[in-house]
């Protein structure tokens, strides 16, 4: 990497943690947050407004691609809507850094016209994949990405989410799907910060 790129290897998942905690942590202990599970929670995470955001989008994409950058696969996917910013951000950061790698999205309901396809991307059967997600509370999301990617004949080599939240949903992905969820951050980082900015630091 060149000195002045804007992301330095050793400084890009601290950077990438304080602009989610900037951009996507909300805290009430009061009122609290309903989350798309149904569970209600002090804590919710809006990953998007870091996804989305011009730098936020390249941390993103860098952060997966190092997780990508040494794996046998040939595309990255997940369901839509919360995978879609991560999945281009990690198919353009890879291609650009010589790791070619094809995007598709799943889409929660099949298409309802033409081929009535359930995926849009140019990636064949028989391809080896990671899927990714935002945020993973129940581990919903990934496993339906999952199964849709193994009913279109891909190979699921890695799934991986931008935020852990904690609650169960790396066991149940485990479970349903026999795969280990990994994460690029974690609540208990986000916590963590919050303590921090509470105390001053």
């Amino acid at each position: 990497m060149e000195p002045d790129q804007q992301i330095m290897m050793q400084d890009y998942k601290k950077d990438l943690l304080d602009i989610i905690y900037a951009k996507s942590f909300l805290y009430d202990p009061e009122e609290g947050f309903t989350l798309s599970s149904g569970q209600k929670s002090d804590v919710y995470i809006d990953a998007k407004k870091t996804v989305l955001n011009s730098i936020g989008m390249e941390l993103t994409g860098f952060a997966f691609f190092q997780v990508l950058k040494n794996e046998a696969v040939d595309a990255v996917g997940g369901l839509t809507m919360g995978a879609d910013g991560i999945v281009y951000a990690t198919a353009l950061t890879s291609t650009m850094n010589n790791k070619m790698l094809d995007a598709f999205i799943i889409r929660k309901e099949p298409k309802e016209h033409g081929t009535r396809k359930w995926i849009e991307g140019p990636v064949r059967e028989g391809a080896w994949v990671a899927i990714v997600e935002d945020v993973v509370t129940t581990g919903a999301s990934i496993i339906k990405a999952v199964e849709r990617s193994r009913e279109a004949g891909f190979n699921v080599r890695r799934v991986i989410a931008l935020v852990d939240r904690e609650e169960g949903g790396a066991e149940e992905v485990r479970e349903k799907t026999g795969l280990k969820l990994e994460s690029i951050l974690t609540k208990s980082d986000l916590i963590e910060v919050h303590k921090k900015a509470s105390k001053g630091d």
